[in-house]
């Protein structure tokens, strides 16, 4: 079986303070477990002195590279810049903030090797866990996701954390993008259930930052949440399998064969 080259996309606005640490741990990580790897950050519009560490880092590591984000400053659009332009096989969504454990990533990979389209995190079955996570947005965390759960009727009891890993052909299969800001961690999952992506779900951490200011504004977030749930479940309902895996594929295998011709 060809081994698959593993690609991470981190955006990062304004992440001077730990930006550095987070690639050096992936970069150590990956070598260590001889995982073939590129590590791509979106400088999303950074004021500070990110774009000039990501320099050094790109030019220390051949592994890694950044772009500074073509679209319009927000976490959504700096992630779509990433599913743009990566190079792998596979792709995760890392954040540049240090709070994914780079051997979550290298778990995720193994098992993704195994067969699946997709491999959620979920940090509240057993082995997942949090660190200092604020009791508010724990709270509301999971009352959303108890009310996607009951949406969809799914047991995938983590839709929001943004830690997972997908298949290029599944990334494919879930364009366009709609989502602007951190409502994307929520539309890719979704729209890879309700489309019939296989999914395996795995324990990770999550450790809340040291340095830096989260960019989620919670005030902001929750009407952007709530449209592409919204959009999501209407799908689901609405759109008689046009949307589906296997719809999809014979859609792409028509138009190759046409391309032939």
């Amino acid at each position: 079986m060809k081994s698959m080259k593993l690609s991470i996309v981190i955006p990062a606005h304004n992440e001077e303070g730990c930006i550095e640490q987070t690639i050096t741990k992936l970069v150590s990580t990956f070598r260590k477990e001889k995982i073939d790897s590129e590590i791509l950050v979106v400088n999303d519009h950074s004021i500070d002195t990110t774009e000039a560490i990501l320099q050094k880092l790109s030019d220390q590591y051949g592994e890694v590279r950044y772009l500074n984000n073509f679209h319009p400053n927000g976490f959504g659009f700096a992630v779509r810049a990433g599913l743009e332009s990566y190079s792998g096989d596979a792709v995760a969504i890392v954040m540049a903030d240090s709070s994914d454990d780079p051997q979550d990533v290298v778990n995720f990979f193994w098992k993704l090797q195994e067969g699946c389209d997709c491999v959620f995190g979920s940090r509240f079955i057993k082995g997942g866990r949090t660190y200092d996570y604020p009791l508010f947005k724990l709270a509301l965390n999971r009352i959303v996701n108890l009310l996607i759960r009951i949406l969809f009727g799914i047991r995938y009891n983590d839709t929001t954390n943004a830690f997972k890993m997908y298949r290029r052909e599944t990334i494919e299969g879930l364009t366009p993008f709609l989502s602007h800001h951190f409502n994307l961690t929520v539309e890719l999952p979704l729209k890879a259930i309700t489309r019939g992506y296989s999914y395996v779900i795995l324990p990770n951490s999550w450790t809340n930052r040291k340095t830096g200011v989260s960019k989620l504004k919670i005030k902001e977030m929750g009407s952007r949440y709530l449209f592409i749930i919204l959009y999501c479940f209407i799908e689901k309902c609405l759109s008689v399998g046009d949307y589906k895996k296997e719809r999809y594929i014979q859609i792409q295998a028509q138009a190759k064969k046409n391309y032939i011709k």
